[in-house]
């Protein structure tokens, strides 16, 4: 499932190709959202915004789409009715002049009014996104201190998106294996070193795994690990997809457990209770 680095980064590349361009053709698979095609001909796209894992497409008519990528959607951007090769399903295409913005396989999509974007049931309960908003350090610890949450479990917390939007399964592991967290502990039970630790990780992480496509690992050591021969899969990220392996910094064998019904990985000693 894409998490938000991998939203924004589809946000950003249909930016390039739709903004401040009329559309000149507009399909949605779902009957009930054929009405607006019209509508949305012709109406030129003013940004990309995202919110966690969704992704609001704003025209200059008032009116905006919602989509939300959920497990198996996936975002193409391609020259002008280009189509790619692929058995997925096709939810919405918008066409430029130059360029076609196409959906497959997602079916939360909707066309919203501006003014009822906030008040959209997944808008209106999403936390802060660190890549969107502009989120301090200091907020961010005072939001893991808050009564709403500091005595959740780090491991179900971070998923939460009411929390922070758009952290997913591998940023889990990754956030709590730099703040020296075990996944059983809650923020209350932390001490502040951690809990800047968490906050300084979710931003930085976040941030670089956007810059870098995926890369959570530390980068200088990355190189490293590359000019020595190791695959991307290996060196992409502290913990996570790696049970077995050594830690990159004690050597200790990583281990995973299921949390949330999700895979998380963690390290034993770098992350001891």
């Amino acid at each position: 499932m894409p998490e938000g680095p991998e939203i924004r980064r589809a946000a950003d590349d249909i930016q390039r190709a739709l903004q401040h361009k009329p559309v000149l053709d507009v399909h949605f698979a779902f009957p009930h959202l054929g009405e607006y095609e019209d509508l949305l001909k012709g109406a030129v796209v003013t940004r990309v915004d995202t919110k966690g894992k969704a992704m609001l497409i704003r025209f200059d008519n008032g009116y905006s789409i919602y989509s939300h990528n959920q497990l198996y959607g996936k975002w193409y951007v391609r020259n002008a009715y280009n189509y790619p090769k692929t058995n997925r399903q096709l939810r919405l295409a918008l066409h430029n002049e130059k360029k076609s913005a196409l959906l497959y396989s997602a079916s939360d999509i909707e066309v919203l009014r501006d003014e009822e974007v906030p008040h959209h049931p997944f808008v209106s309960k999403v936390g802060p996104d660190l890549l969107s908003e502009t989120v301090t350090m200091e907020e961010l610890q005072q939001r893991i201190r808050d009564k709403k949450f500091h005595r959740r479990k780090w491991s179900i917390l971070l998923l939460d998106q009411g929390f922070v939007a758009g952290i997913g399964n591998y940023l889990r592991s990754e956030i709590l294996y730099v703040a020296g967290i075990h996944p059983s502990l809650r923020p209350i039970d932390c001490t502040d070193e951690q809990i800047g630790k968490a906050a300084k990780g979710m931003l930085e992480l976040m941030h670089q795994s956007y810059t870098t496509g995926g890369i959570t690992n530390d980068l200088q050591l990355v190189e490293k690990l590359k000019a020595k021969g190791m695959k991307r899969s290996r060196y992409r990220h502290w913990v996570f997809n790696r049970e077995g392996a050594a830690c990159f910094v004690c050597g200790s064998e990583i281990e995973k457990i299921m949390a949330g019904s999700r895979r998380l990985y963690y390290c034993p000693v770098c992350q001891a209770l």
